[in-house]
């Protein structure tokens, strides 16, 4: 297969993905061209799954899927990294008008057993409305069978541990953690290659005229960790948000150049404030690339001031 030309980083057509909590503040937050009247949650923005494939928006490389690059041109592109069967990293745009359900994702242990797949991530705040919340763990003395009892009664709330968040608050969310998302936010969320959820409780919508939703209680019990209480958001050391096996996330205040990433290990960026150049590929809020590995002009440059990024990278 001949060598690549790669001249800048590559971008992707997003994803979006219409759901009842979701709302249009990613098209006025972040120019995204949404779908007329749907109320958009997230926008899959760098994907790998069967359902769902990033394609390549422009340059050479326009309209291949991240799969097939994953496949076939993994040493330029990602460099060397785990040889997995598809790209191990999700990352989406999420618009919370309404709470999500509250949920939980399972460990891998309990994924293989229950037929579904191990889901961690990790969620950074880039918007937040005054008051906004987010739900993690439980409150200290909550045992199985009294939550169980709290979920038949519908009066869950009082047992969850409620964090107050603001713009540039972040949390990691390992599988296992009872957690919602609730309403106000826009999140940047990175997680691994998952779409296994199972919901406990859904803030009573059915009856607001609703549909109701499946829950999956049976499931849900099985992944709960009862010894996960009243988890902080993170605090950053140095630029580092999370050091995981899965991923690592740094937080970047940009005021002079950089290396976005050492030759030879490709990076994913995320715009979070401001403007930033890399290659001559202009970036702004709400944008997402990925810098391949063997890219000469590895370096992103601030546009103007208070130019913050995310940057992700394989351990």
């Amino acid at each position: 297969m001949s060598k690549l030309n790669l001249t800048q980083p590559l971008v992707f057509e997003p994803i979006f993905m219409e759901r009842v909590w979701g709302g249009r503040r990613l098209e006025s937050l972040y120019r995204k061209v949404l779908p007329s009247a749907a109320l958009i949650g997230e926008s899959w923005e760098i994907v790998d799954r069967t359902e769902a494939q990033s394609v390549v928006h422009e340059g050479p490389l326009r309209g291949k899927t991240l799969h097939h690059l994953w496949c076939k041109h993994r040493d330029e592109i990602f460099g060397r990294v785990p040889d997995t069967p598809r790209f191990p990293i999700l990352c989406k745009l999420l618009d919370a008008q309404e709470n999500l359900s509250l949920q939980v994702h399972p460990p891998k242990a309990v994924a293989e057993k229950l037929g579904g797949e191990s889901k961690t991530e990790f969620w950074f705040v880039a918007h937040a409305a005054p008051k906004a919340r987010i739900y993690a763990g439980f409150k200290k003395g909550v045992a199985p069978d009294k939550f169980t009892k709290a979920l038949e009664e519908g009066r869950v709330e009082k047992h969850l541990h409620c964090l107050e968040v603001k713009a540039g608050d972040a949390i990691f969310l390992p599988s296992g953690r009872l957690h919602a998302l609730g309403a106000g936010n826009v999140i940047v969320e990175i997680q691994e290659n998952s779409d296994t959820t199972y919901r406990l409780y859904d803030w009573d919508r059915s009856k607001k005229g609703e549909a109701p939703r499946e829950m999956h209680i049976s499931q849900a019990m099985q992944c709960l960790d009862f010894a996960d209480v009243e988890p902080a958001l993170l605090h950053r050391k140095g630029e580092a948000l999370v050091r995981h096996d899965l991923f690592q996330i740094e937080q970047w205040t940009l005021t002079a150049e950089r290396e976005i990433a050492p030759p030879g290990k490709f990076a994913i960026v995320i715009c979070l404030t401001g403007e930033a150049e890399c290659a001559g590929r202009k970036f702004a809020p709400g944008d997402f690339c990925l810098v391949p590995a063997e890219l000469s002009d590895r370096k992103v440059r601030p546009i103007g001031n208070s130019t913050a990024l995310l940057v992700v990278t394989l351990p």
